[in-house]
């Protein structure tokens, strides 16, 4: 169920969590005052099918949303056959388990341009995407599926093509990565307005519900001018953080928006505070 207003959350199991398990994990967000917690398969799906009941009713008890970010390895502009093959199923995995721990949305990182135009590689996604969400839908998964916008220039998407994509894929809905959205336009986009653009542009593109319905990144971040260096905690980041989420505010988002800052709970505690205070 999409939440109904705009909840904070830790990318995994808090640092501070005694016996860090993922299930200790979600009653300290609880205890730490945050409302959700992402689950974290970006190098394994690390919680087994029998496990993952015993997930979500701890979820449901303590009542925190559950979102996932599925593995790092996955292509769906990929040449090789087998590597595309073991992409799309690693998705299709992904959020079948993540949905079996009651999650709301998953996201990844969906693809890499490979040297191929925006034109080629937004084709490409599109025909293999559709091929996961026919596999998610003859199995009754209702999860969405969230691309992510890219940190580095070399990943799939901007904002545009994640909306283009949002609108021809049914089941799919961009997870917006703030600082990612900094880090590939060199800073560019790191202000006021140029925050307040995308979610104009989602809005435009995607309705209204769509700001019902956020799945998002923050955290403080480095950057290139190819992009995505590291990721930082937010006071020691150049990313205008304050800003993204005073536009939050301005267009009452509702969703989840979970930090990635190397200091998960600090910094989205940070972030929950600022947007309750505005």
């Amino acid at each position: 169920m999409t939440p109904t207003k705009l909840l904070f959350g830790t990318a995994g199991i808090p640092t501070s969590t005694p016996d860090r398990t993922t299930i200790n994990g979600i009653a300290h967000v609880n205890t730490l005052g945050l409302d959700a917690m992402e689950l974290e398969f970006v190098r394994s799906i690390n919680i087994s099918k029998e496990k993952a009941p015993e997930i979500k009713a701890a979820a449901h008890k303590h009542n925190i949303v559950l979102t996932c970010h599925g593995q790092y390895f996955v292509n769906m502009n990929a040449k090789d056959p087998a590597t595309l093959s073991a992409s799309i199923k690693r998705i299709t995995d992904a959020a079948t388990r993540a949905y079996e721990c009651g999650a709301w949305s998953i996201c990844f990182h969906i693809a890499h341009y490979m040297k191929d135009a925006h034109e080629i590689a937004y084709d490409n996604v599109k025909r293999n995407l559709k091929t996961v969400v026919k596999h998610i839908k003859n199995s009754s998964i209702p999860i969405t599926i969230r691309p992510e916008t890219g940190g580095k220039v070399s990943q799939f998407s901007d904002i545009d093509g994640l909306i283009k994509l949002s609108q021809e894929v049914e089941q799919v809905l961009p997870c917006i990565d703030w600082a990612h959205h900094c880090a590939r336009t060199n800073g560019k986009v790191n202000n006021y307005q140029e925050f307040k653009n995308i979610l104009i542009k989602l809005e435009n593109g995607l309705g209204k519900q769509i700001l019902n319905n956020m799945h998002m990144h923050i955290e403080g971040i480095q950057w290139t001018e190819k992009g995505e260096k590291n990721h930082l905690i937010f006071s020691e980041s150049e990313f205008k953080y304050q800003d993204a989420i005073k536009v939050w505010k301005e267009f009452n988002l509702k969703g989840v928006a979970t930090c990635e800052s190397p200091n998960i709970e600090v910094d989205a505690l940070i972030a929950k505070k600022l947007f309750e205070s505005l």
